[in-house]
């Protein structure tokens, strides 16, 4: 075998732990108290430092939260906004199946369990996104160019795949808006220049990476006009 052959066969190699790191980056919601290094989270905070971002504008700004105090402050503000979220929501009637049913079971008790264990896990990082001006004008009026979180969330996905590769679970949560106020109070952050993107834990999974349910993809791509799907 010669030295092409070697390469083609890391960069198939590489291709392969990418693949299945995006695809069992899951919501993780259950943790092991075992710590998380600043050295890990460096490497996922970079790895969030490289997602895309339109005109390069990086408008992101991330709070690493591992002191235990704040932790446990945080996550009674999280607490209280996910029992305001949870006691909004109507309860399920029908489902297809007992699968889907058992499903749904799992995902709500494993979100309440992080609602009430969220200052056990080892760190908790909030993505900011600032409040600016961001859709252009001109003489014809506002132009549509998209949404500045579309150049904030690549960034907590290459934190999440990037801390999966490492062993880590996380989530990308939102509930904590409710309370962004509180938090920002707590955390020292400056009033009327952001919005929380997201609350994500990281810490050691208590169970196992996995490929998550999704509906297949067949059902849900068309090729080239709407309705032609490839089954």
């Amino acid at each position: 075998m010669d030295d092409s052959d070697d390469s083609d066969a890391s960069d198939a190699s590489r291709a392969t732990d990418t693949i299945q790191a995006l695809m069992t980056t899951r919501a993780i919601r259950r943790y092991t108290d075992e710590p998380v290094s600043d050295e890990e989270l460096l490497v996922c905070l970079r790895a969030a430092q490289q997602g895309p971002s339109g005109g390069n504008v990086q408008p992101q700004q991330y709070i690493v939260v591992t002191d235990p105090e704040l932790r446990a402050h945080v996550a009674d503000l999280y607490r209280a906004a996910f029992d305001r979220y949870e006691r909004s929501l109507p309860n399920p009637s029908a489902f297809r199946d007992e699968a889907q049913a058992a499903s749904w079971r799992r995902t709500r008790d494993a979100s309440r369990h992080l609602a009430d264990h969220l200052a056990e896990v080892p760190v908790i990082v909030l993505f900011l996104q600032p409040l600016i001006p961001w859709a252009p004008a001109d003489a014809d009026g506002p132009m549509d160019i998209g949404r500045l979180d579309a150049s904030v969330y690549p960034a907590v996905q290459n934190f999440c795949v990037a801390a999966r590769s490492l062993g880590l679970g996380t989530t990308l949560t939102t509930v904590i808006r409710i309370r962004t106020a509180e938090v920002f109070a707590a955390l020292g952050v400056p009033e009327g220049r952001f919005e929380i993107a997201a609350l994500v834990p990281v810490g050691r999974p208590a169970g196992r990476f996995g490929i998550a349910p999704r509906k297949p993809v067949e059902a849900v791509t068309h090729w080239n006009r709407y309705g032609d799907r490839r089954r």
